[in-house]
């Protein structure tokens, strides 16, 4: 393995899959977030494998999502900030005729529609309408807070949910593949785009509905998917065992 060093008062550097770092902190470090982990339970794993307290991430993959996940433990923490605002790159699959509350898979089915009678062209002429500067609704099932409270809450409680309209921007959304209603994408996107809100709204413009069934984010600027570590590699990989200074565990 390579090593990549730092040096005090230098943003610390992406530590790429396969290089290990000649001090223990700080560590940027991209990660390969598991379908069904939450953002947070990759920290709480970095925390009990790295024995640091201090770790943040640089943007939030809901549950459901896999891949690129950058973490920042100690003094990188203050690092992560920049990766926020860069553009953000994700493949996906949208389910045309099924529409969800939450618009992806979390929830169940609210409606069904036939969606044989959607073409290729008619999907192509929708996508374009996506690319570019846009308005978009936040999905009811969101942690965006609303009166001090996080939507998904009221929304888990019935609750009829005002959803706060922001401006994003899409740099490109190209459709890779179709099998029956299943549509795969490549979407390029600003910070804070809901990829789900655009599976729904596509939908919706092609008469039939739509909910996001996969999600991957590939790239935060110029660091891809393909650079991150798994968490099951970190955590058998000796050389970050022994970059531990602590001497028992760190609680979550």
């Amino acid at each position: 393995m390579t090593a990549i060093s730092h040096r005090a008062g230098q943003a610390a550097p992406v530590l790429a899959r396969g290089c290990v770092p000649e001090a223990a902190a700080p560590l940027l470090l991209p990660l390969d977030k598991p379908a069904g982990w939450t953002s947070f339970d990759v920290i709480r794993a970095l925390r009990r494998i790295l024995g640091v307290r201090k770790i943040g991430h640089a943007g939030t993959l809901d549950p459901m999502a896999t891949g690129l996940l950058i973490c920042g433990t100690g003094q990188a923490t203050r690092d992560l900030s920049r990766f926020a605002d860069m553009d953000k790159e994700y493949t996906g699959v949208m389910r045309l005729g099924e529409e969800t509350a939450s618009f992806d898979a979390e929830t169940p089915v609210l409606e069904r529609r036939d969606a044989g009678a959607v073409t290729d062209g008619d999907i192509e002429d929708v996508r374009k309408a996506f690319v570019g500067d846009i308005i978009q609704y936040v999905p009811a099932y969101s942690a965006v807070k609303v009166e001090g409270e996080r939507l998904y809450r009221r929304a888990r409680r019935g609750e009829v949910v005002s959803r706060p309209p922001r401006s994003v921007r899409v740099v490109s959304f190209e459709v890779l593949d179709r099998s029956g209603p299943d549509v795969s994408f490549r979407i390029r996107c600003s910070k804070g785009t809901y990829i789900r809100s655009i599976a729904h709204d596509v939908g919706r413009q092609l008469g039939v509905g739509a909910h996001l069934i996969q999600l991957r984010r590939t790239q935060i600027g110029d660091v891809g998917v393909e650079s991150s570590w798994q968490v099951s590699e970190i955590e058998t990989c000796r050389e970050f065992a022994a970059l531990r200074t602590d001497t028992g565990p760190v609680s979550p």
